[in-house]
């Protein structure tokens, strides 16, 4: 018994110097966020392009309200690449033209969400995005665009 505590201590103390998320090819996805439960991890690209499949670690600015957030790995579809124009409607998110969804209003505990600022996707950066309307991803400030320094790796999904 004292072994297991020692083991848990341990572990939580090098959480405080090692990143923790833990980095394995075989992904579970337990949101709706994409219609793919499990997915293998086939590494790192030197580009994207839409379509691709990805997983990032979590930057965006909503850290600052929820900081669990911090780095965690997301699973989303690349849909906007460098050069591609973000156009917004109200609430309604276009890249080139083509409906990317509608932005809520707000997050599930209430907190107002901004949708994302319209211009050019930056060089180095995407636009990613969830299937599911309730998918948090770059439709929102507090996401953002994910730059490729925050990608782990593109994903084949399995089911």
């Amino acid at each position: 018994m004292t072994a297991l505590v020692l083991v848990i201590w341990g572990i939580a103390y090098l959480r405080l110097f090692v990143e923790y998320t833990p980095r394995i090819p075989l992904l579970f996805n337990w949101t709706p966020s994409l219609p793919y439960h499990v997915a293998w991890l086939k590494g790192p690209k030197v580009a994207y392009g839409r379509g691709d499949l990805i997983v990032f670690a979590f930057e965006g600015d909503a850290r600052r309200n929820y900081p669990g957030l911090d780095g965690q790995p997301f699973f989303k579809r690349v849909r906007g690449i460098a050069g591609d124009r973000i156009t917004i409607n109200g609430r309604q998110v276009f890249v080139n033209d083509v409906l990317v969804g509608t932005a809520k209003a707000f997050t599930f505990d209430g907190r107002p969400l901004e949708v994302v600022a319209p211009g050019t996707i930056p060089e180095g950066s995407y636009f990613v995005e969830g299937t599911a309307a309730d998918s948090f991803d770059s439709r929102y400030r507090a996401s953002g665009l994910v730059r490729g320094t925050q990608i782990i790796g593109e994903v084949w999904p399995w089911f």
